[in-house]
């Protein structure tokens, strides 16, 4: 596909949109907890959520609203939503891999590549296990090791200390645009995943890891 690609000593996966697509659980969640607080919230406000973490999502979800709380109300709001995201991620198997994610991710281990999980989610792990995957990745940083969301880069550059890397050596695969910026603000080679007109930034856009 690119010199780069052939040649990445490290590769760093988003995990929504890219591993799996648990976007649709996040939503249903989010618009459960508005249901309660009395507004709608559609697929298109869904959509300024992608790629944050679970605290600037609620912030987010609020201003649609146009509400806001104290931060102890705040805190048991996203707990609440998550406690309906784990009911539905519990259902999750090895069926609902995104085309080609077991296949590539076999291939970069058969070639030595290490690989990485960066994403925002707290339940990353958990999200692993139940697709069967865990053991293909050589480490997990998620929202419980990192303090601040994309587009910042500490997802990214944990990531790589904790592959024992140089930002140059890594490329990073994300579908959100914060998550291309965030990889790009690391230094690292990114590739989208998802349509080119919403990822303009990436160096690469495919429509999922089964082109690669």
């Amino acid at each position: 596909m690119t010199v780069i690609l052939e040649h990445m000593k490290g590769a760093i996966f988003d995990l929504d949109g890219v591993i799996v697509d648990t976007a649709k659980y996040h939503f249903l969640a989010w618009r459960s907890l508005a249901g309660e607080l009395g507004f709608p919230f559609t697929e298109a406000d869904n959509e300024r959520l992608k790629g944050v973490s679970r605290m600037r999502s609620l912030d987010i979800l609020l201003e649609t609203g146009g509400l806001s709380f104290g931060e102890a109300e705040k805190l048991a709001m996203a707990e609440k939503k998550n406690r309906l995201y784990v009911e539905y991620i519990s259902q999750l198997d090895e069926s609902e891999l995104l085309p080609g994610v077991s296949a590539y991710l076999t291939w970069l281990r058969t070639r030595g590549v290490a690989i990485a999980l960066g994403s925002a989610s707290k339940n990353a792990g958990f999200i692993l296990d139940k697709l069967n995957i865990a053991g293909l990745f050589d480490t997990v940083v998620d929202g419980n090791k990192v303090l601040r969301a994309k587009p910042d880069p500490e997802v990214f550059l944990t990531a790589c200390r904790e592959l024992g890397l140089g930002p140059q050596d890594c490329v990073v695969f994300e579908d959100a645009e914060a998550g291309v910026a965030a990889g790009k603000a690391a230094g690292m080679y990114v590739v989208g995943i998802g349509r080119p007109e919403l990822l303009k930034a990436a160096d690469l856009v495919v429509s999922g890891l089964h082109e690669l």
